[in-house]
């Protein structure tokens, strides 16, 4: 079962088993500095083994004395002007260990020396680009069932992806006529002027085509029209094409998340990489 998203006083929250964690998504200035006990005491309850939490740099101090630890940055996340950290804290001595470290890192070489793409080429025939309509939400749902064992978010739920659309997330896809082959998103937060770009799912049949490279450029124009200021995604960090496609797009590698998320299977790493538009 997907884990939750709730209010925790007056901030944003996701927690469960699912993700074996608490993800502290925005930290309301009002909860600070009470919520970092408040975690920790709901941590404790469930027998979660971390605490993920993204947080104004005003923060960082009061969590880092708590003995959380920074994973990642990002500088001007907030309007263009205040900086955001990554904090992690572990329960279990295990979780705090990054089995896959030495593969990270060369993956991670291997994409900072990729080329970065000055344009995209245009999409080939039969294939079209689209964006997502309401209409869509079944086939986005299916279509992510196809490509992810396991989700962090309840993505392949047609209600959760119809109730995303109707808030803040727009779907970026790419069709041969009218069947989806590959699929991102772009979360906005729009009071805070930055926007997640994730999602990113290709059939396995359409893949080394660059789409993803192209649906990212796409998803940047619209977020620049939106006046969005900065771009940034939390990638898997075993992917190597992913994490090539952000590379290559100009964008920043901001720190690794360790053991982090549930996805395709089994709690991965995740790499934060970020862009100014």
């Amino acid at each position: 079962m997907p884990d939750t998203i709730a209010y925790f006083q007056n901030s944003l929250i996701q927690y469960g088993e699912y993700n074996d964690r608490i993800y502290l998504i925005k930290l309301a200035k009002e909860d600070f500095p009470n919520i970092i006990k408040n975690l920790n005491d709901r941590a404790l309850d469930k027998g979660y083994s971390k605490i993920f939490a993204k947080i104004p740099a005003y923060a960082k101090e009061k969590f880092e004395e708590d003995g959380f630890m920074a994973e990642a940055f990002i500088p001007r996340f907030i309007n263009g002007h205040d900086d955001v950290y990554f904090m992690g804290k572990y329960f279990s001595p295990a979780r705090k260990i990054s089995n896959d470290s030495q593969e990270i890192n060369q993956i991670l070489k291997t994409a900072k020396s990729s080329p970065r793409k000055k344009k995209t080429a245009d999409l080939p025939s039969p294939f079209n680009f689209k964006v997502c309509e309401l209409s869509d939400a079944f086939k986005i749902g299916e279509m992510y069932k196809k490509i992810f064992d396991t989700y962090p978010f309840p993505i392949y739920d047609p209600k959760y992806i119809l109730k995303t659309m109707q808030e803040n997330v727009i779907y970026f896809s790419i069709r041969e006529k009218d069947t989806i082959i590959a699929l991102a998103s772009s979360e906005m937060d729009i009071a805070s002027k930055n926007v997640e770009m994730t999602d990113f799912a290709t059939l396995p049949a359409y893949r080394a085509k660059g789409f993803s490279l192209y649906l990212l450029n796409q998803m940047e124009n619209e977020m620049s029209k939106r006046e969005i200021k900065t771009a940034y995604t939390i990638a898997r960090a075993l992917s190597v094409g992913i994490n090539m496609t952000f590379a290559k797009m100009g964008y920043t590698y901001g720190g690794t998340l360790k053991n982090n998320t549930n996805i395709c299977g089994r709690l991965e790493s995740m790499n934060v990489w970020y862009k100014f538009l």
